[in-house]
């Protein structure tokens, strides 16, 4: 009889993956857009897996990719690479010895036959940049549940002290409630909602991990950033004139950020 294992356990994980869809192999070019989107958020992603999809360069684009200066460039931004989505042999060829097998290889087989399939993977939109080499996604694996169970959510984050010029917050899987001033230079990031009950001059990161359905609340708006779910807007353009210095929400709509005076 063998003895019974004790120190280990061999369980399927589910992962929230990372989609970096590269339309460009002009590494120079994705560098610049990466930094014009993420530039003022650099705590956007924090260590999430990614996927290396390269589907959307032609066999004659590849020749010129620099998949090893990719891998680099994501790391650089807080991105984990896991591993590449690629039909071209010589560029799966070349992941394997960057350490980055072909995804597919590890994703159920997909059939069209029965529109409610048990395990299929959709694809939803994480971010955008506003050039034309990069895309960024996550890939969310639909399985089959047999029993409802509400997800877990982080409770609401609560601080009560003000936020001085250098300090960072940030209220993973929750909502971030502050009840004093952020100032300029402090950075306040959630996963879900924020509400500042005081002056907001700092940066304001809602939704971070792509809900779009996250609000920002402040009843003084004078902030140097806000963002919600990837879409921000700095101070470089100025705030309307109606909202500034004002009780106001901002919001999401058809992809871009409402700000509303709050009565």
């Amino acid at each position: 009889m063998r003895p019974k294992i004790t120190t280990f356990e061999i369980k399927n994980l589910d992962l929230p993956l990372i989609s970096f869809v590269v339309k460009s192999p002009d590494l120079t070019l994705l560098k610049s857009e990466l930094n014009q989107k993420l530039a003022d958020i650099p705590d956007f992603f924090s260590g999430e897996p990614a996927v290396i999809d390269l589907t959307a360069l032609n066999e004659e684009s590849t020749s010129d990719l620099d998949l090893a200066g990719i891998k680099t460039l994501l790391t650089a931004y807080c991105l984990l690479p896991w591993a590449i989505k690629s039909q071209h042999p010589q560029i799966i060829e070349l992941g394997k010895h960057l350490g980055l097998p072909e995804i597919s290889a590890f994703l159920p087989l997909q059939t069209h036959s029965n529109k409610d399939d048990k395990n299929q993977i959709k694809m939803a939109p994480f971010a955008q940049a506003n050039g034309n080499a990069v895309q960024i996604e996550k890939i969310i694996e639909i399985k089959e549940v047999i029993k409802e169970v509400p997800l877990e959510k982080s409770p609401t984050m609560i601080i009560t002290k003000p936020l001085r010029s250098g300090q960072h917050i940030y209220a993973r899987g929750g909502d971030l409630v502050i009840l004093a001033m952020v100032n300029a230079g402090a950075e306040v990031m959630a996963d879900g909602h924020i509400h500042v009950y005081a002056p907001l001059r700092g940066k304001a990161i809602a939704g971070a991990k792509g809900d779009i359905t996250a609000r920002i609340f402040t009843s003084c708006l004078e902030a140097e950033l806000v963002s919600i779910a990837g879409t921000y807007r700095t101070s470089d353009t100025a705030l309307p004139k109606d909202v500034y210095g004002q009780s106001a929400q901002i919001f999401l709509q058809e992809d871009k950020l409402v700000m509303l005076k709050l009565d």
